[in-house]
C-alpha cells in the first residue's frame, strides 16, 4: 500500500532522513521508533506532503511526491501531530466535521461525524470549544478528526508524548480499538537512517537498537 524508496531529506548540512526504504501493507500495523531527533516527525511530514524530498513515495502504486497535503489526505493518508493541533474557537463537533468535510473522498456525512465523536469518547463534550480541552481530550479530538477523513493509512506521531499513566491507558485503548492488533512490524531509525526493521520483540532485543537508545556504556 505504501512504499518508500531511497527517501532522503536534507535541511542544509543536516540529513534528517537518509536513503530510507520500507513498505507498509494493507491492514498492517507498522511502528516507527527511534530516539529524539531520529527523524520520525520529518518522515511523517514527507509522507503527508509538507516537505520536498529526494527519492519516491508510492501510495497504492501512485507516486505522491510533490502533491500538496490536501491532495494526499483526499487520497487516503491522514496523520496526527506530536503537539496537538486544534481549532480553538471551534467545538469538538465542528472540528471533527472539518476533517470529514475536507478530507473524506465520500463527501460530508454528519452521521459519520457522530459515529467518530462517539468512538473517541467525546460525545458528552461535543459542544465544548477545543481551546478549553485538556491534553488527553485534545489528542482524542485530533485522532477523531484524522479518522473522520476515512483514511486508508492513519499515521500517529508520538501519540503518548507528554501524557501521564492514566492518559496513556486511555490512548492505548483507543488505538487498540482502531486496529485490534499490536504492532506487527517495527522500524528503528537514528539520524534518519534505518537501524533495523522486523518483529518488535526481535528488534527491541537487537544490540544496535539498545545502543541507539542507551549508548555504548549500557550493561
Amino acid at each position: 500500500m505504501l512504499k518508500l524508496r531511497n527517501v532522503t531529506k536534507r535541511f542544509g548540512e543536516l540529513t534528517a532522513v537518509n536513503n530510507l526504504s520500507f513498505e507498509v501493507s494493507q491492514g498492517q500495523v507498522f511502528g516507527i521508533a527511534g530516539p529524539n531527533g531520529a527523524g520520525k516527525s520529518t518522515l511523517y511530514n514527507l509522507i503527508s506532503g509538507l516537505y520536498s524530498f529526494e527519492g519516491s513515495i508510492l501510495f497504492n502504486d501512485m507516486d505522491i511526491r510533490g502533491l500538496p497535503p490536501h491532495r494526499i489526505a483526499r487520497l487516503g493518508i491522514s496523520r496526527t501531530f506530536q503537539i496537538p493541533q486544534t481549532f480553538p474557537s471551534l467545538t469538538i463537533e465542528k472540528s471533527i466535521g472539518v476533517g470529514n468535510y475536507f478530507g473524506s473522498r465520500d463527501g460530508f456525512d454528519p452521521s459519520y461525524v457522530d459515529r467518530i465523536i462517539d468512538f473517541v469518547n467525546l460525545n458528552d463534550k461535543r459542544q465544548k470549544l477545543t481551546g478549553q480541552l485538556n491534553l488527553l481530550d485534545k489528542k482524542m479530538l485530533m485522532i477523531g478528526a484524522a479518522l473522520a477523513t476515512k483514511p486508508s493509512i492513519l499515521m500517529l506521531d508520538e501519540p503518548m508524548a507528554g501524557s501521564n499513566a492514566r492518559e496513556i491507558k486511555s490512548l492505548m485503548d483507543l488505538i487498540k480499538r482502531i486496529n485490534q492488533e499490536l504492532t506487527e512490524q517495527l522500524l528503528i531509525i537514528e539520524t534518519g537512517t534505518e537501524i533495523c526493521c522486523g518483529d518488535p520483540v526481535e528488534v527491541t532485543s537487537d544490540p544496535r537498537v539498545i545502543e541507539c537508545y542507551l549508548g555504548d556504556s549500557h550493561d
